[in-house]
């Protein structure tokens, strides 16, 4: 597993989709120093830099950028065959790369929210708001993990998902929230450390559970498809 994981890590800080993942963070950071600089009310600038920015569009596209690529890649370009033909538990194979991509996602991530947080309210909510995105981190990774072995099109259908089930039916419909990562972190967040900048309908027990549920029940599907996919040799 070690060796998934080295080589997992390796191939993604030696592609060119990891510099995608510097801009998004550092425009999160730089409009919060901005904000604070120009002594901007936190009510005013808060929610739309930490949740509109930071929660909604950061995480989940820093978590799609690697989440589909840590296999994704390997099986647009056929190598992913060497890893198929060694004999490994599927499992040893998925969990090493979700441990890479949701470790590589919550620390691009972490970073800037964390003082992003500080600077609209104190350290409790940056931590909070790390923590809560780290578990997001996990729950993204393992969702468009999964997706990259069951389409073709995973980065499509994660956009789908972040910008049109999140974004906007998560904004009009409040149905979806139940069912979107985004509320989850938001909730956890809020329990940490309760301010007026961030608000869900989403209880904190759900959150809690579900964010659980589609970590562990994607990364099923994901070991589930793999070994499949050794077998049939393609992807559907």
């Amino acid at each position: 597993m070690s060796t998934i994981t080295w080589i997992t890590a390796r191939g993604l800080f030696g592609r060119r989709r990891f510099l995608l993942l510097l801009p998004l963070p550092l425009v999160l950071l730089g409009l919060a120093v901005l904000c604070r600089s120009l002594d901007v009310d936190p009510g005013e600038w808060g929610p739309p830099v930490l949740v509109g920015l930071g929660l909604a569009v950061v995480l989940p596209v820093v978590a799609l950028i690697i989440g589909t690529g840590v296999l994704g890649a390997e099986i647009d370009d056929g190598t992913v065959v060497h890893i198929l033909t060694k004999p490994l538990p599927r499992w040893q194979i998925v969990l090493p790369k979700l441990a890479v991509a949701a470790g590589v996602s919550a620390a691009t991530v972490a970073v800037p929210i964390y003082v992003a947080g500080v600077l609209a309210d104190s350290v409790r909510l940056g931590l909070a708001l790390a923590v809560a995105s780290a578990l997001g981190a996990l729950a993204y990774s393992a969702l468009f993990l999964a997706l990259s072995l069951v389409t073709r099109r995973p980065v499509l259908l994660g956009l789908v998902y972040v910008l049109i089930w999140e974004g906007l039916l998560g904004n009009f419909v409040s149905g979806t929230k139940v069912l979107s990562i985004q509320q989850y972190v938001i909730a956890l967040a809020d329990r940490l450390a309760p301010t007026g900048l961030l608000e869900t309908s989403v209880s904190v027990p759900v959150a809690a559970v579900m964010t659980a549920l589609v970590s562990v029940g994607f990364t099923v599907l994901a070991v589930d498809r793999l070994r499949s996919f050794s077998v049939a040799g393609e992807t559907s």
